[in-house]
């Protein structure tokens, strides 16, 4: 029994909850995944799977076992991904998932020169503020702007965004000016679907660490919609400095509560830990962090 192999299938069988949807993955077939993972458990003398009729699922020890091989095996494809390598130049279809504002405003500026840089590489860039499945839907690298990258997921740092919280001058001089946080409780907020905190803001300043729950008058799935609502004097926005900083600059939307602030969130460069790193996936986060470098940098 090769060991690896068997673990590789022992955690296809964990992450895609039964042996046929494991064999499908592997283009393997069922009997022979079966065998691989009753080899395992014979050589490690315990059950790592409990198997019912309509479900597979890990032992405690099962468990256990998955979470050390994921970290086993990406370590052990980072080792000859970093040979290889070194002979080989980044080439290929490169799938990329990026937040569709994000993409946009920065990006799409990007791509150029990273392309001319490396022609062999075919760039598929896929715009969406859905948290995508990487593994499942083929993405060789995303792009998140996130506060904690998932635990099963490599994740490098590009920088920061900033947080501004702001609104247009009629909606203020209609509702009045903001003087406190607690104070939005009573406004009406703009709020974006895929926030991690929900509807509830929060915020550093003078007096520490608030958290204030909002009552969106306007929830939309994309940022420059509600960006768009502001202006037009719907209310006020907490939204990156990448989506409304052009429009604070104009005098179209002005700060809100400037001695507060929500804290910046990070960028990241995303891939699977059971992928190893190619290097066409080595050079555009390379090449993203030479680009980005700079707002970092100010970021500090």
């Amino acid at each position: 029994m090769d060991t690896i192999d068997a673990m590789r299938v022992f955690v296809a069988v964990v992450e895609r909850n039964g042996f046929s949807a494991a064999a499908d993955a592997l283009d393997v077939s069922t009997a022979a995944v079966t065998r691989q993972v009753a080899a395992l458990e014979k050589r490690l003398s315990t059950r790592l799977l409990h198997r019912t009729t309509r479900r597979v699922s890990p032992t405690s020890a099962g468990a256990a076992y998955y979470q050390r091989c994921v970290q086993l095996l990406a370590e052990f494809d980072a080792l000859e991904a970093s040979v290889s390598a070194q002979a080989l130049q980044p080439s290929g279809r490169l799938r990329i998932n990026a937040p569709v504002s994000y993409g946009i405003a920065r990006l799409g500026a990007l791509l150029p020169a990273y392309s001319a840089r490396y022609p062999q590489v075919e760039l598929d860039l896929q715009l969406s503020d859905r948290l995508v499945d990487m593994v499942e839907e083929g993405f060789d690298l995303a792009i998140r702007i996130i506060r904690q990258p998932a635990p099963n997921l490599i994740a490098r740092q590009l920088g920061l965004v900033r947080i501004r919280l702001c609104a247009a001058p009629s909606y203020l001089a209609q509702r009045g000016t903001p003087s406190t946080p607690q104070d939005l409780s009573g406004h009406q907020c703009l709020s974006y679907t895929y926030s991690a905190g929900g509807d509830t803001l929060q915020l550093q300043g003078p007096e520490g660490e608030l958290s204030i729950a909002l009552q969106p008058h306007l929830r939309a799935n994309n940022g420059e919609v509600l960006r768009e609502a502001a202006i037009a004097g719907m209310g006020i926005i907490a939204q990156p400095d990448f989506i409304v900083d052009q429009a604070l600059a104009a005098g179209l939307l002005v700060p809100v509560l400037p001695q507060w602030e929500v804290p910046p969130i990070g960028i990241h460069a995303v891939y699977s830990s059971r992928s190893h790193l190619a290097p066409k996936v080595r050079s555009f986060i390379d090449y993203l962090v030479e680009c980005l470098q700079p707002d970092a940098a100010r970021s500090d």
